[in-house]
């Protein structure tokens, strides 16, 4: 297992951080802005489509280590803009990938060029009642009608939906999974207001509902009939999840050890402290931890993918958990400095709890790897 990074990847973490840090200067995406939240995706996909980042994972890049190079500049974007990460990636590697591994060639021309060029911005709809959908089926569903298709249905959580040109909606239909891939002008198409959320202020979130909304017969993709298209997405959720999760606590950690550099208390920098010192620490043990976590995983799901499930749900687990533990003690830290609103450490905390809630959450997770353990899951 080799997770080292070479000097070409280096150079695009570098590039990552240089062009982002610009558009994330003074907050700006990352706050509650409505009027300006798709701008500030757009400008970010622009950027972004500038180097490889956005066909990490999806199309091979001379140099590149394909899932292992995207994690790593995963969690580069992820600790500059929380909310830019996770609008990115619910567009690019859910959406995306969806019409990636499943879609034609015409598909593919449609929706996957523009979006790998940073012109177009999707949406993965999935989640109906609860973020939950391990234990509930897909409800919505798509009937024929001739050259065209009704679909009905309701969905929940939608990362970008209002923000979104194009939705993939997940149901059924000719008793199959489906994947309805529906314009934001389309007709029987509602898309509520963004949600009010703990944290990720600047990715706008909402239901959508549908109401024999009709699309023609090639805006729908039918992944093949051995796949698992739910626990496929979810896969995917995990992953993203997995660098929302280093790059929280990469900017936590990183926050707090140069407050504790400057800062003075008592006539001393405050990490003259030896508690603050066991604090930084702890912080820097949970990180690398998780990082060696999510790029074997990264790696695995590159070199055996078969084997990469439950590992998957460990390092999903430990990552989401350690984030929050992290930046938690990156607050203490920083004392009031922290618990101000707008710096990056209480952002960071704020975000932290959806990492383990979204995807897989933590408690199912915890169900499914005993049952591996046990010999119970293939």
């Amino acid at each position: 297992m080799n997770y080292d990074f070479s000097e070409k990847e280096f150079t695009l973490f570098v590039d990552i951080n240089e062009k982002m840090a610009g558009l994330a200067a003074n907050g700006q995406l990352d706050r509650k802005d409505p009027a300006h939240n798709k701008e500030n995706i757009k400008q970010a996909l622009k950027q972004l489509a500038q180097t490889p980042y956005l066909k990490l994972g999806l199309q091979p890049v001379d140099g590149y280590q394909g899932q292992l190079s995207w994690m790593g500049a995963a969690e580069t974007l992820a600790a500059v803009s929380p909310s830019a990460y996770l609008a990115v990636e619910a567009s690019t590697r859910l959406f995306g990938r969806a019409v990636n591994e499943w879609g034609d060639s015409n598909q593919k021309s449609k929706w996957l060029t523009p979006l790998l060029e940073g012109n177009l911005i999707g949406a993965l709809a999935i989640s109906e009642e609860t973020l939950n959908i391990e234990n509930d089926p897909l409800t919505a569903q798509g009937e024929r009608q001739g050259e065209s298709v009704a679909i009905n249905g309701a969905k929940q959580y939608v990362i970008n939906a209002p923000i979104a040109d194009w939705i993939a909606v997940a149901g059924t239909c000719d008793d199959a999974y489906a994947l309805f891939l529906i314009e934001k002008e389309a007709s029987g198409l509602t898309v509520e207001p963004a949600m009010e959320t703990l944290g990720y202020d600047g990715t706008p979130i909402s239901g959508i509902r549908l109401e024999d909304c009709r699309i023609p017969n090639e805006q729908v993709i039918f992944p093949p009939a051995d796949i698992d298209m739910a626990e496929a997405i979810r896969m995917w959720e995990n992953q993203i999840l997995l660098g929302a999760g280093l790059g929280l606590s990469k900017a936590a950690y990183e926050t707090a050890r140069d407050h504790a550099k400057s800062h003075r208390s008592g006539g001393k920098p405050i990490i003259a402290y030896q508690e603050v010192g066991f604090k930084l620490a702890d912080m820097l043990t949970l990180f690398q931890t998780s990082q060696l976590l999510a790029y074997r995983t990264a790696w695995t799901a590159e070199t055996s993918p078969k084997e990469a499930g439950e590992l998957l749900l460990c390092a999903k687990v430990f990552c989401a958990e350690s984030a929050e533990q992290v930046c938690s003690e990156a607050l203490k830290i920083l004392g009031g400095n922290g618990y101000i609103t707008g710096n990056s450490v209480e952002r960071a905390y704020r975000c932290a709890k959806y990492v383990q809630i979204a995807g897989t959450s933590t408690e199912i997770g915890r169900v499914k790897i005993g049952d591996a353990a046990l010999g119970y899951r293939n």
